[in-house]
């Protein structure tokens, strides 16, 4: 019971954000304090191989943590007690950030191209989805010592957790979904290959249930879903007539499948290479509707209750956001809230949207409701950010 107190008292100390060897420093003004990590988020600093640990409440910096590779298509998981990142880099480097102590705990370069990756519904486990050599690496999320190396001949794109230790997975080469178990044997999952899902499928999203895995395809029109819950999963195609008849335009940057959005029952996904957000039902797949946006969609975000859907655009529109009405699907408002915007990340319960403004060199803050700017934050070309409460949602 002693030994108890002591760990929990330990805790909840004033915890210092201090540099040690070049990978941690507080921000001028920042105090040790005692704080919890639910209020916390990281901003990713895509130039320079840094992450900024941020505060919802006081829309502020506290400190930033250096040393993580090459960030410039990077992403993050977190821990279930929130007080963890897990930093994916383009290097195929994994880097664990304790966002308390403001400190990187451990990295490994475990391949030579990554694209993303994923923590299992235990936290036990931590997968990284691979370009090259391609397959899937897993390991231990307390150590980062390496529990497994799958294999699968092609890049693998849309790495997912879902329930049950499991991963699922994408891969471009060879147009197949694999379902990765690794419950009863972390080192050696039981595996099962979904065959003939499409042609270069180039991301990928779980439903936050995680029964649907849904697979963007690039070599072909369309997206295909799979319901993990069927025995054994098969691909189903919906959307395969989008932009049938409409030239295809250059693809000036890839549209993130993690930043669709479920309204009510239908499901709102960017268009690839399309001026285009698109509307499907979530129960047959058939099309319902398509909205006309600003430019060629990245993110398409709900914000939390479902009400609006936020859209952001690839270059030469990438300083343009619109916000869309979830009832009439109609552009109800056109913003420009900064340069090179990259990523949006709302509030938890939606009342403010993060907008990271790359070429800027800042994070600029928006009220949901009357679109007003609230305030901003310094950032070396910042590109993802994401808040803890992402360590409770399935899929992320």
């Amino acid at each position: 019971m002693i030994r108890a107190c002591l760990s929990a008292l330990a805790l909840v100390l004033p915890l210092a954000a201090h540099a040690q060897g070049g990978v941690g420093s507080a921000l001028p003004g920042t105090a040790a304090e005692a704080r919890g990590t639910g209020d916390l988020g990281v901003v990713i600093e895509r130039a320079t191989g840094s992450v900024l640990v941020v505060d919802q409440s006081d829309r502020a910096a506290l400190c930033r943590v250096e040393g993580l590779g090459d960030l410039s298509h990077a992403s993050l998981t977190f821990s279930p007690d929130e007080r963890f990142a897990y930093v994916f880099g383009r290097d195929g480097g994994l880097s664990k950030v304790d966002i308390l102590t403001c400190t990187l705990e451990n990295r490994v370069v475990q391949a030579g191209n990554a694209i993303g990756g994923a923590i299992s519904d235990d936290g036990k486990l931590v997968a990284v989805s691979n370009y090259e050599p391609g397959g899937v690496k897993v390991f231990d999320a307390d150590t980062l010592e390496q529990v497994a190396d799958i294999p699968m001949g092609s890049k693998t794109v849309g790495l997912a957790d879902a329930p049950g230790s499991r991963f699922v997975v994408a891969t471009w080469d060879t147009g197949e979904v694999w379902v990765l178990d690794h419950s009863a044997d972390p080192a050696d999952p039981q595996v099962t290959q979904v065959k003939g899902v499409g042609a270069n499928p180039y991301d990928a999203l779980m439903t936050s249930d995680g029964r649907t895995y849904i697979v963007g395809l690039f070599g072909e029109k369309g997206l295909t879903t799979i319901d993990l819950w069927a025995d054994p999963p098969r691909p189903r195609r919906i959307l395969p007539d989008y932009g049938k008849n409409q030239p295809d335009l250059p693809v000036y940057k890839m549209p993130h499948l993690q930043g669709w959005t479920l309204a009510g029952s239908t499901y709102a996904l960017p268009a690839v290479g399309l001026h285009q957000v698109l509307w499907a039902d979530a129960a047959s797949g058939a099309e319902t509707g398509r909205t006309d946006v600003a430019g060629q969609p990245v993110f398409v975000t709900a914000r939390p209750d479902g009400r609006e859907l936020w859209v952001n655009f690839a270059t030469p529109d990438n300083g343009t956001v619109q916000v869309i009405d979830g009832m009439t699907r109609e552009v109800k408002q056109t913003l420009q809230p900064g340069k090179g915007i990259l990523h949006m990340e709302f509030t938890p319960r939606g009342r403010e949207v993060w907008l990271s403004a790359r070429d800027d060199d800042k994070v600029v803050i928006l009220d949901t409701r009357t679109y007003e700017k609230l305030g901003e934050i310094e950032a070396r070309a910042p590109s993802g950010i994401f808040f803890t409460t992402r360590a409770h949602r399935t899929g992320l």
